[in-house]
């Protein structure tokens, strides 16, 4: 389907919606400069439907939903930053299905479309599985940065497989230098940074079935499949050799700070792994693309598991049934929804309907390159967990691990924290 059809199947849901326009409230996660963008998307929308919108955004937003939800007061769409949080909103009957035909919509538009329909399938009070949730507005997780100057006084190669990663990681060590900068340290959150390192591991281990039936402890977390992702992590954060610093100050290294050894002179360490947020905490004057850059955090060549990307993002739901509410939903199917984003900052999308000479920032595009090339997109696992584990136990855990417990020994601590909180 072509971008023209786009937009005249979107034109006839809202034209049909301007015979009766009404107010439309959306509720979501987003303040000060991203309030604004979001804003932008959704007065094209009434302008194009002639509905009354109206955004509120919350730094609260998990907690003022569910108190909306059961108090009978939601809007008639939020944006869940959470997916497993709608899940439970659609288990205790609080969402509307989508219209029929949105998810063979996003298997046919969104790249690794099956993905993205399994994250907005949820089970309702009876146990059946709708289509609720519509991904919009994505970030990617799965990046590796580097200095370009430093990897080209090096003689360094971008590697393009895993095989490769580990290969050059053995190549710096080799020539006397420090291959990775990592720091799991974030307050009261330290440990987290570990968790994505095991999630993106665990994709590019094992099939994604194995994933999904992880998040939920379908499948143990001392199954031995986990227990060597996390092993797979430790390969790189347990060896002296590898570190900045040496594997001991992993776990008490700033996050914030522990990319900056990458634009010391001589270099403390040539890579570092963590998503599109982090230039924010780059030296001051950094130029994405320049100063500094990004590749894809490659997989193995010898599994055939494809191209997996991890992320995080927003979806959108029915929180109060209206017509408005569906027009907004097929509004966002539109190139439209997604270019005026794009033209600003912070918005990553996999629909392939949508021009990538809309990005304004060169750096965003190339991101949003490695989501449209991802065979399979899966949602920070951690997030999916219950708050117990995935902003618990997982995180404390690591931390052990990185100081040395048994992967095996950590992993079964973890497990015994879910259980006890079934």
């Amino acid at each position: 389907m072509n971008r023209v059809l786009y937009a005249s199947a979107a034109a006839v849901a809202l034209t049909a919606g301007m015979a009766s326009a009404e107010q439309v409230t959306v509720f979501g996660p987003w303040l000060g400069p991203d309030q604004i963008n979001v804003e932008a998307v959704l007065a094209a929308f009434a302008e194009s439907s002639g509905h009354d919108v109206r955004y509120v955004g919350s730094d609260s937003f998990e907690q003022q939903i569910a108190v909306d939800l059961e108090a009978g007061s939601p809007p008639n769409v939020a944006a869940f930053p959470q997916p497993g949080l709608a899940a439970e909103m659609a288990n205790r009957g609080f969402l509307t299905p989508l219209s029929n035909g949105t998810a063979d919509w996003l298997r046919e538009n969104y790249a690794a479309g099956d993905s993205w329909v399994d994250l907005g399938t949820y089970a309702d009070p009876g146990g059946n599985m709708n289509m609720y949730g519509f991904p919009y507005k994505t970030d990617v997780k799965s990046l590796v940065w580097f200095v370009p100057e430093n990897f080209e006084d090096a003689g360094y190669e971008i590697p393009g497989t895993m095989e490769e990663l580990k290969a050059l990681t053995d190549q710096i060590v080799a020539d006397g230098e420090t291959p990775w900068c990592i720091g799991l340290g974030s307050g009261g959150a330290t440990g987290w940074p570990a968790t994505d390192w095991v999630e993106d591991l665990l994709l590019r281990t094992q099939d994604p079935g194995v994933y999904d039936q992880w998040v939920t402890n379908e499948i143990a977390f001392d199954d031995p499949r986990i227990v060597a992702a996390i092993e797979e992590f430790g390969a790189f954060a347990r060896n002296d050799d590898y570190v900045a610093g040496g594997a001991g100050v992993v776990a008490s290294t700033d996050f914030r700070d522990s990319p900056k050894g990458m634009f010391s002179s001589p270099p403390q360490c040539y890579m570092h792994r963590q998503a599109s947020f982090i230039p924010a905490f780059f030296p001051e004057g950094t130029i994405v693309g320049e100063d500094a850059d990004f590749f894809y955090f490659p997989a193995y060549s010898d599994k055939d598991l494809g191209s997996p990307v991890l992320g995080a993002g927003t979806t959108w739901v029915i929180t109060n049934d209206s017509q408005g509410a569906h027009d907004l939903i097929e509004f966002l199917k539109t190139p439209q929804a997604h270019e005026i984003w794009m033209a600003r900052k912070g918005f990553l999308t996999p629909f392939k309907g949508a021009n990538p000479d809309a990005f304004s920032d060169p750096t965003l595009r190339k991101m949003n390159d490695i989501l449209l090339g991802a065979t399979t997109f899966r949602f920070d696992g951690s997030d999916l967990m219950p708050g117990g584990v995935g902003a618990g136990t997982f995180w404390t855990g690591m931390v052990d691990y990185t100081g040395g417990k048994p992967a095996a020994e950590v992993a079964s601590e973890i497990q015994s924290s879910w259980e006890a909180l079934k």
